[in-house]
């Protein structure tokens, strides 16, 4: 047996020459660098790993955030799903080093020997020798972190509940970040694909378990550390959701990559998350009160209403649309636009009556919060349409003076980009299969609050 694992896949699925895998790392990490990061480095993240030309870009997302911790990250444990042998539990190897054109990453064979009373764990260099599930990640790692040793296990059949508790004993402190290797379908049509990523991804940011290997080949690994964030109360961020038609494929029979970060200690965040979505529905139920002369005005010294803020807010009465008005820009105090968008959405939608005392307490109020829209570049419809992404991205359509949006939560309804468009360019006041040249379409994504429903 060799101390070392040699690199397997090195000039098929990354570049075999150092130099110029150094610099496809780089470039890859440079390019995704431009995008907003979290304050705060991740302490795990789930990230693809096919060949760099399809996935690359989507793996530099999620590293590009521990680039900050460059120093502090000491070890890194690496789980990813069985390709090549077939495997019951999870596998360590008795190299002590995996190879890559960039050079050598240590294994720490302490942690891996302390894993060796789980009856889950087994050891079989066989599982590793032609894996590319945990190497392709190496290069990024090794640009990344100054000095680090790797826990490696390939993850077969197991539970969740085994996954995680190889997980938690692993844990450590700031000194360890967690990897999951995954990818998402596999050899659907890229439509197919895109719709069942995205339920994939919501099941993900909800951190519940992912159903099946059809869904993540990674589902084994996911699962277990979605178990440990759930019981560590950790938050989740999706940083980026592609295929290989959008990347370097055709789109007949396409592949899905996504990256997701997670962070440990953000009850405090998540508390504030949730106080001012409270705030918000609070504000816009009490604007509307308020008008209806039910009760005097609710105020907030929360002090994010005070920051510019774009909102919509939608009225839902016994299950069916009440009235909807938002904002797209932030030009305003987000207490001001939330509860002028809720009397417009009460009282001045054109597509229903103003709103009437009895009917307030049946109505249910749903504040959606927007990010800044993203207008996209695009020859024709057919490019515009591949770069919305179903269940995660809300849509402007502008064509001249005439203007349209749907929020995210449209997709419930029209769950196909080009049957989403249509009925967006007919909100616009446009033929559902108009087209021209000057056409704009912007994307944008929201976070939502929502009212329980009241009893009837």
């Amino acid at each position: 047996m060799s101390p070392t694992r040699s690199p397997a896949v090195a000039g098929l699925f990354y570049p075999a020459s150092a130099a110029e895998l150094a610099a496809t790392v780089r470039e890859l990490l440079d390019q995704a660098a431009s995008s907003d990061v979290d304050a705060r480095p991740p302490k795990a993240l789930i990230v693809p790993h096919a060949g760099y030309i399809y996935s690359g870009a989507v793996a530099a997302s999620a590293y590009r955030l521990v680039a900050p911790r460059r120093s502090a990250i000491r070890r890194v444990v690496l789980l990813g799903p069985a390709h090549r042998v077939a495997l019951r539990g999870m596998a360590v190897p008795q190299h002590d080093r995996f190879q890559t054109p960039l050079g050598d990453v240590k294994v720490d064979t302490a942690a891996l020997a302390g894993l060796g009373d789980l009856s889950q764990v087994v050891q079989s260099d066989a599982a590793h020798t032609q894996e590319h599930s945990l190497e392709v990640h190496l290069p990024f790692l090794q640009a990344l972190l100054d000095d680090f040793t790797l826990v490696p296990l390939v993850v077969g059949s197991a539970t969740e509940d085994e996954v995680a508790q190889v997980l938690e004993r692993l844990w450590g402190g700031e000194e360890t970040l967690v990897v999951i290797s995954s990818d998402l379908s596999h050899y659907h049509r890229y439509t197919e694909a895109r719709r069942i990523d995205g339920a994939t991804a919501q099941t993900i940011l909800r951190r519940q378990p992912v159903a099946s290997h059809e869904q993540a080949c990674g589902a084994t690994p996911i699962n277990g550390l979605l178990a440990v964030a759930r019981r560590r109360g950790m938050s989740i961020r999706q940083l980026d959701l592609c295929n290989s038609g959008d990347t370097a494929g055709d789109r007949s029979r396409v592949v899905g990559y996504g990256a997701f970060a997670l962070w440990e200690g953000q009850d405090a965040a998540t508390g504030e998350h949730e106080e001012l979505g409270g705030a918000l529905l609070r504000l816009a139920r009490s604007a509307i009160a308020d008008r209806l002369g039910l009760g005097s005005s609710h105020t907030s010294t929360l002090a994010a209403l005070e920051r510019p803020g774009a909102t919509f807010v939608t009225l839902t009465r016994h299950g069916e649309l009440r009235g909807c008005i938002g904002s797209l820009e932030a030009r305003r105090p987000l207490a001001r636009d939330v509860t002028d968008n809720a009397v417009s959405a009460a009282f001045r939608d054109p597509r229903f009556p103003r709103l009437k005392a009895p009917e307030f307490m049946q109505i249910r109020v749903e504040v959606s919060l927007l990010n800044e829209p993203e207008f996209l570049e695009f020859g024709d419809e057919a490019q515009a349409l591949a770069q919305l992404r179903p269940g995660i991205d809300g849509a402007i359509l502008i064509h001249g003076c005439r203007r349209a949006t749907f929020l995210p939560q449209v997709w419930e309804q029209l769950p196909q980009p080009q049957q989403f468009v249509a009925m967006l360019k007919r909100k616009a006041g446009l033929p559902a299969d108009f087209w021209q040249p000057d056409v704009q379409i912007a994307r944008y994504q929201v976070v939502k609050w929502r009212e329980p429903e009241p009893a009837r």
